[in-house]
């Protein structure tokens, strides 16, 4: 074997090997997701407690994806279309840090709706939206892993479901508020928690167009106009 064989043998692993550390974190969010939801749906706080202890690991294998490409790009200087599919398993890592900072800050709620009134329908329609968003991140990554740019446009449209669903859960908590004021506490909380899953969505989407700029250098060109019609400050949900 040529020494450029060799070199191009050792690059191939190490890129193999991000993208498995890669998917193994989106595979912890996956969980996250779901157990988070689960966690304020049946108010299991064990649950919950599991769900923020979790989210570490997933930090932990972020800060791994980012020290190895940054020690790949500077040990093996990467052709400019190796480069932009590091960068991209840079931006896919980032992302699912923050969908997994979005489950943690979901997973937090779920000591404070026990003390709260419920709210009617308010499981049930918040598990729709959060499992919606769980299906477009499986579907993203495979997208990643497939190169399938068909599949990651899909997720990209998707989100403009999310977006409708998160709309419909605003007005019903704001119905919820008006009709008695003893529910403005829990609707805004629950509200927080819809808006997490929304951004979660956001992300997912950013992941799907990642897989298009790889394949074709390109990111997408479709505008995505956002459908959150409502005014309530982003950061509110961030705590």
């Amino acid at each position: 074997m040529s020494s450029d064989q060799h070199i191009r043998t050792a690059f191939d692993r190490d890129l193999d090997q991000l993208q498995a550390q890669m998917l193994r974190m989106g595979g912890l969010v996956e969980v996250a997701i779901l157990a988070a939801t689960k966690s304020f749906e049946t108010q299991d706080v064990q649950l919950a407690d599991e769900v923020r202890a979790a989210d570490r690991i997933i930090d932990d294998i972020e800060t791994q994806i980012n020290e190895d490409v940054t020690s790949i790009i500077a040990l093996q200087a990467p052709t400019a279309r190796d480069l932009r599919l590091l960068l991209s398993i840079l931006k896919v890592a980032g992302n699912l840090e923050r969908i997994g900072d979005y489950a943690k800050n979901m997973a937090k709620r779920t000591h404070l709706l026990l003390q709260l009134p419920n709210i009617e329908n308010s499981s049930s329609s918040l598990r729709r939206l959060s499992r919606e968003v769980q299906l477009m991140l499986k579907d993203s990554l495979d997208a990643y892993v497939q190169r399938d740019t068909e599949l990651a446009k899909d997720v990209i449209a998707r989100d403009n479901d999310v977006d409708e669903l998160y709309n419909g859960l605003f007005r019903q908590f704001v119905t919820h508020m008006m009709e008695d004021p003893r529910n403005i506490t829990a609707c805004l909380h629950l509200h927080f928690i819809a808006k997490n899953i929304e951004r979660m969505g956001d992300h997912v989407t950013s992941i799907a167009e990642q897989v298009v700029l790889v394949v074709t250098g390109q990111m997408p060109s479709e505008s995505r106009p956002k459908g959150d019609l409502t005014s309530i400050d982003v950061t509110l949900s961030q705590e």
